[in-house]
């Protein structure tokens, strides 16, 4: 059975529906999973051109997620307004579009009528409603499924980057990195990187908060009395994990090439060395769900809606991990431990 992908569609007014559009153009992609669409067709993608000699695509506009074909495009109406929209200006409209269309693709994942999400990018700020205070997917997400702790993992073929802390304001970041919220970090990392792709002992690093990891004190204590332990248990339950390490010469050296991951402090002291090395290819994925999310590593890009100019590949690139991630997920499920028997009769048990 084909994997069905439940898609979000973002703020309406940024690159969204154009990298959805220009992904699915590629008719091959339904051989690999059967995509649903948030939102109504017509709203989203008429009045993009057909690159010559592509086949139109089309859509099944259904009414209910339960009605959708295998192998085929799909879309579930989540709105009955018009948003007529300008391409480049978000406005109520389109960040109650994004909302809605996020809401009903989460509803429908729970209810276990898609197989995993992926998600087109939305205005942080847009998107703020009176029934809607998170400030991103992720926080959104941890709530809706429930889930004590997530884990934000930017990852693509050979670099997978976490973020310890998340959305939150720098001056906020010391008082937030303790020892109890880098042990629940680490274990989610660790647990993914076995789950979803199938590392039985991965390797990880962990940066430092400070400058030079602290100088040994000079410039910050945070590395001897909050990460230096929790990385001393890790290693005594025998999990490879290391650090301190400097940020900047860490990248900058490619030292990350000798780890199945990474776990940084806080969200630019990642976010930044990943999109300047995997930008095109980079995936968003939610780690420590019950459900698989992904999505594209970048943002609305309001500057470039209505030019037709936005480059899929990064949300081409969440749309395969989605469906890895599912397949590995259930091929994990349905293995059978072996269960020694008895020594055979008249001979020896090897």
């Amino acid at each position: 059975m084909l994997p069905r992908i439940g898609i979000s569609v973002g703020d309406l007014a940024g690159i969204g529906p154009e990298i959805i559009y220009k992904t699915f153009l590629d008719h091959r992609l339904l051989k690999l999973c059967t995509p649903v669409v948030y939102g109504t067709a017509t709203v989203l993608f008429d009045d993009f051109p057909i690159p010559e000699g592509a086949e139109p695509l089309t859509f099944r506009q259904v009414r209910e997620a339960a009605d959708i074909a295998p192998g085929k495009h799909n879309a579930v109406t989540c709105w009955d307004d018009d948003h007529a929209l300008t391409p480049g200006q978000p406005s109520q409209a389109s960040g109650t579009a994004a909302r809605q269309s996020l809401l009903a693709a989460a509803r429908d994942l729970k209810a276990g009528l898609l197989d995993a999400l992926v998600t087109a990018p939305i205005s942080k700020e847009n998107t703020q409603a009176d029934d809607f205070r998170y400030p991103g997917h992720t926080e959104f997400l941890t709530s809706f499924f429930d889930a004590k702790e997530s884990l934000m993992l930017l990852a693509t073929d050979n670099l997978r980057v976490a973020t310890a802390t998340g959305h939150i304001p720098l001056k906020d970041v010391a008082s937030r990195v303790t020892k109890e919220l880098l042990t629940t970090k680490l274990r989610i990392l660790f647990a993914s990187l076995k789950q979803d792709f199938g590392i039985e002992k991965p390797r990880v690093a962990v940066l430092g908060l400070n400058p030079h990891a602290g100088e040994n004190g000079l410039l910050g204590t945070e590395e001897a009395d909050v990460v230096t332990p929790v990385l001393q248990q890790f290693l005594q339950e025998g999990h490879l994990a290391y650090g301190p390490f400097p940020a900047d010469g860490y990248f900058g050296t490619g030292q990350f090439r000798q780890f199945d991951a990474t776990l940084s402090l806080y969200h630019d002291q990642g976010l930044i060395p990943f999109k300047t090395l995997a930008f095109e290819k980079g995936v968003n994925f939610t780690a420590g769900l019950s459900v698989i999310r992904t999505s594209p590593d970048h943002g609305t890009a309001y500057g470039l809606a209505g030019q037709f100019k936005a480059d899929p590949t990064s949300f081409r690139e969440a749309l395969y991990m989605a469906c890895d991630l599912v397949r590995h997920r259930k091929a994990e499920a349905e293995i059978v431990p072996l269960i020694p028997g008895p020594p055979l009769r008249g001979g020896r048990h090897e």
